[in-house]
Protein backbone atom coordinates (compact mmCIF):
# COMPACT_ATOMS: atom_id res chain seq x y z
CA UNK A 1 0.00 0.00 0.00
CA UNK A 2 1.16 3.27 -0.95
CA UNK A 3 1.42 6.73 1.02
CA UNK A 4 0.81 8.64 -1.50
CA UNK A 5 4.04 10.69 -1.31
CA UNK A 6 2.92 12.09 2.19
CA UNK A 7 5.63 13.24 4.46
CA UNK A 8 3.43 12.43 7.75
CA UNK A 9 5.93 14.28 10.09
CA UNK A 10 5.64 17.62 8.25
CA UNK A 11 1.76 17.47 8.14
CA UNK A 12 1.98 16.88 12.01
CA UNK A 13 3.96 19.73 12.72
CA UNK A 14 2.22 21.86 10.94
CA UNK A 15 -1.30 20.61 12.63
CA UNK A 16 0.50 20.96 15.85
CA UNK A 17 1.68 24.28 14.93
CA UNK A 18 -2.20 25.35 14.01
CA UNK A 19 -3.51 23.77 17.19
CA UNK A 20 -0.58 25.71 19.22
CA UNK A 21 -1.86 29.09 17.99
CA UNK A 22 -5.93 27.90 18.36
CA UNK A 23 -4.98 27.32 22.44
CA UNK A 24 -3.41 30.48 22.44
CA UNK A 25 -6.29 32.20 21.10
CA UNK A 26 -9.03 30.41 23.56
CA UNK A 27 -7.12 32.23 26.20
CA UNK A 28 -7.92 35.46 27.76
CA UNK A 29 -4.26 36.89 27.69
CA UNK A 30 -3.26 34.47 24.66
CA UNK A 31 -0.34 32.63 26.72
CA UNK A 32 0.43 29.13 27.32
CA UNK A 33 3.82 27.55 28.69
CA UNK A 34 5.06 24.69 27.15
CA UNK A 35 4.03 22.34 29.55
CA UNK A 36 0.35 23.14 29.18
CA UNK A 37 0.77 22.97 25.55
CA UNK A 38 2.71 19.64 25.76
CA UNK A 39 -1.54 18.69 27.28
CA UNK A 40 -3.18 20.13 25.00
CA UNK A 41 -1.27 18.54 21.75
CA UNK A 42 -1.69 15.04 23.57
CA UNK A 43 -5.53 16.08 23.55
CA UNK A 44 -4.74 15.49 19.57
CA UNK A 45 -2.84 12.17 20.13
CA UNK A 46 0.11 14.61 19.65
CA UNK A 47 2.59 13.13 22.32
CA UNK A 48 5.89 14.59 21.39
CA UNK A 49 9.21 15.45 23.69
CA UNK A 50 9.35 19.01 25.21
CA UNK A 51 12.12 20.04 22.82
CA UNK A 52 9.94 19.06 19.81
CA UNK A 53 6.87 21.44 21.15
CA UNK A 54 9.76 23.92 21.90
CA UNK A 55 10.96 23.78 18.21
CA UNK A 56 7.69 24.22 16.69
CA UNK A 57 7.07 27.15 19.37
CA UNK A 58 10.53 28.58 17.88
CA UNK A 59 9.11 28.25 14.11
CA UNK A 60 6.30 30.35 15.02
CA UNK A 61 8.11 32.46 16.79
CA UNK A 62 10.58 32.94 13.87
CA UNK A 63 7.70 34.18 11.90
CA UNK A 64 6.34 36.29 13.96
CA UNK A 65 3.10 34.37 15.00
CA UNK A 66 3.89 34.13 18.88
CA UNK A 67 6.39 35.97 21.18
CA UNK A 68 8.38 33.68 23.29
CA UNK A 69 9.87 34.07 26.70
CA UNK A 70 12.09 31.24 29.22
CA UNK A 71 11.36 30.35 32.31
CA UNK A 72 13.44 28.12 33.50
CA UNK A 73 12.53 24.29 30.98
CA UNK A 74 9.45 25.60 29.82
CA UNK A 75 8.63 28.07 26.74
CA UNK A 76 5.82 30.44 27.37
CA UNK A 77 4.01 31.95 23.82
CA UNK A 78 1.85 34.61 23.59
CA UNK A 79 -0.12 35.36 20.42
CA UNK A 80 0.90 38.21 18.40
CA UNK A 81 -1.38 40.11 15.10
CA UNK A 82 0.17 38.20 12.72
CA UNK A 83 -0.72 34.42 14.68
CA UNK A 84 -4.20 35.86 14.43
CA UNK A 85 -4.68 36.91 11.53
CA UNK A 86 -3.33 33.25 10.23
CA UNK A 87 -6.52 32.38 12.48
CA UNK A 88 -8.95 34.55 10.95
CA UNK A 89 -7.44 33.75 7.52
CA UNK A 90 -6.30 36.98 6.73
CA UNK A 91 -3.21 35.73 5.57
CA UNK A 92 -1.20 32.11 4.93
CA UNK A 93 1.50 31.71 7.32
CA UNK A 94 3.80 29.06 5.82
CA UNK A 95 4.53 25.75 7.59
CA UNK A 96 1.18 26.12 9.90
CA UNK A 97 -2.20 24.13 8.83
CA UNK A 98 -4.73 26.59 7.19
CA UNK A 99 -7.74 26.89 10.17
CA UNK A 100 -11.10 25.63 8.34
CA UNK A 101 -13.27 28.26 6.82
CA UNK A 102 -15.84 29.22 9.61
CA UNK A 103 -19.43 27.83 9.00
CA UNK A 104 -22.12 30.15 8.46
Amino acid sequence: MSNLGIDWAKVRRERARLIILKALAEQTNGTLDSSMIEEILAIFTIREERVWIHEQMEYLERREAVNLTSAGSVKIATLTKVGRRHLDRDIAIEGVTRPSEPEN
